[in-house]
């Protein structure tokens, strides 16, 4: 239910609401139709690949799978013991590409993750040693255990895509995904991520406890395979390819965004700050910052890949808020009131959804 009295809306069907000259054309073109049938090909070994290790969660895997087709990062937040590391471990070996984890702790240096130079006695000069953020799926466990100054150098390479190792830049490997995890219950021992670092994480997954059936079925299965842990060394069976994931990224940004869905998107994350076509009174109270405009990015990305995996090539209002939560959840700052109050930001973006007419 929304905090805020919606804004009323006509009973019309999303359809017909649309403007006519905004509803983009259908697919027309063979090579587009056979885009979309070899993306949902692709999407579905993935899943085949998460049914192998992982039971229910089926938002997170869907989560996973569309921020590395959209290029982004990924950050899931759980209490202990709900499975994210093999949520992250799953999707990397569903890819044959190379993987890292490294388990964060407050004293793990900037040169623990990004690398660093050693001196060559035998040859009397300086080599470089790279560090493991230096792969294409990266596991940062518990990120929000290390320091500010090891924080920094994650936003560099989440940032920039490459590493800056004794004044000179590495690229990154490509694809290049981060999928960090943390505990939000822990306090001791544990360092807030910054605005900065938190706005560079295209989505934020929150895992809940598993239905009891869900429950059941994960015993079943930890006891006919007989392991309670993936195997990352070896990429799964009919893994995906780096060339796969290339083509899905470059498949998802050639899908057509029609200029209503982008005054949508653009309406969603303005509405946030206050500001929008309905404004929402009293947000003020609520809300301390609201989105900023890389999550008007993040959107239109994640629409892009969402229309993709569903065989399409252009976006629909039904795309962008699909993962509107995980997108906007950890952009919309809350004022001491309203968290004294008991308000979540989830609830805010229900009010936003609620009020701003779909095209």
């Amino acid at each position: 239910m929304a905090i805020f009295p919606p804004h009323p809306r006509s009973s019309q069907p999303a359809e017909q609401q649309r403007p006519a000259a905004s509803i983009p054309a259908p697919a027309t073109s063979n090579a587009a139709a056979s885009e979309g049938i070899r993306a949902k090909q692709l999407a579905d070994r993935i899943r085949m690949r998460f049914a192998q290790t992982l039971v229910g969660q089926v938002n997170l895997r869907e989560a996973l799978i569309t921020t590395m087709i959209a290029g982004g990062h990924i950050l899931i937040e759980s209490v202990p013991g709900l499975a994210k590391t093999t949520a992250a471990q799953t999707l990397a070996t569903s890819v044959s590409g190379s993987f890292r984890r490294v388990q964060c702790t407050p004293d793990l240096m900037p040169s623990d993750l990004v690398g660093t130079q050693i001196f060559d006695f035998s040859k009397q000069r300086f080599s470089t040693q790279i560090g493991p953020i230096h792969a294409n799926f990266v596991l940062l466990d518990e990120i929000n255990r290390s320091n500010a100054k090891t924080q920094s150098a994650m936003l560099e390479a989440m940032a920039e895509g490459a590493t800056t190792i004794g004044g000179k830049r590495i690229a990154l490997p490509k694809p290049f995904m981060v999928i960090a995890t943390q505990n939000p219950i822990e306090e001791e021992g544990t360092f807030t991520l910054p605005e900065a670092q938190m706005d560079r994480f295209m989505m934020k997954a929150v895992m809940t406890y598993p239905s009891a059936a869900d429950e059941t079925r994960m015993l079943s299965m930890l006891a006919s395979r007989g392991t309670d842990v993936v195997d990352t060394t070896t990429p799964a069976q009919n893994a995906l390819s780096i060339a796969d994931v290339d083509f899905l990224r470059s498949a998802a940004r050639r899908v057509h965004v029609s200029e209503a869905i982008m005054n949508y998107v653009v309406d969603l994350v303005a509405t946030s700050r206050g500001a929008g076509s309905h404004p929402i009174k009293n947000l003020a109270a609520k809300v301390r910052l609201g989105a900023s405009p890389r999550a008007s990015i993040s959107l239109v990305r994640v629409g892009q890949a969402q229309a993709i995996l569903n065989g399409r090539d252009y976006v629909i209002p039904e795309d962008i808020k699909k993962f509107l939560h995980e997108i906007m959840r950890h952009r919309i700052l809350l004022t001491f009131e309203a968290q004294a109050e008991g308000t979540s930001p989830d609830q805010i973006i229900d009010s936003i959804v609620e009020t701003v007419p779909v095209p």
